[in-house]
């Protein structure tokens, strides 16, 4: 299992405008092969930040997704809203409860 957590600042006051657009990708995204999780939550102690967790059967998956024109075009909307450069780190799941027990 692979997973990839996601900071996005956005523009000052723009953070539900990447919020709705960051609900697309997860809409698009959840009916894409090997994609188990993609959640999207306002950080509660920062305005302006949102943070997608994504849980994907493999790194494959996950790249191959980024490859969809439907998932390209959200990148370029959402894009002119950030602040700077998204952070966020790849992770290797071990174990515990959730999505990838079905």
């Amino acid at each position: 299992m692979y997973a990839m957590t996601g900071k996005m600042m956005a523009q000052a006051g723009r953070r539900d405008e990447l919020a709705t657009i960051l609900l697309r990708a997860a809409q698009m995204v959840g009916g894409m092969p090997g994609c188990h999780m993609y959640a999207v939550t306002e950080d509660a102690d920062d305005a302006d930040a949102v943070w997608v967790l994504e849980m994907w059967d493999d790194q494959a998956t996950h790249d191959a997704s980024l490859q969809d024109a439907g998932v390209r075009a959200l990148i370029a909307e959402a894009m002119p809203l950030l602040a700077g450069a998204p952070q966020g780190n790849a992770l290797r799941v071990v174990g515990g409860y959730g999505v990838w027990d079905n």
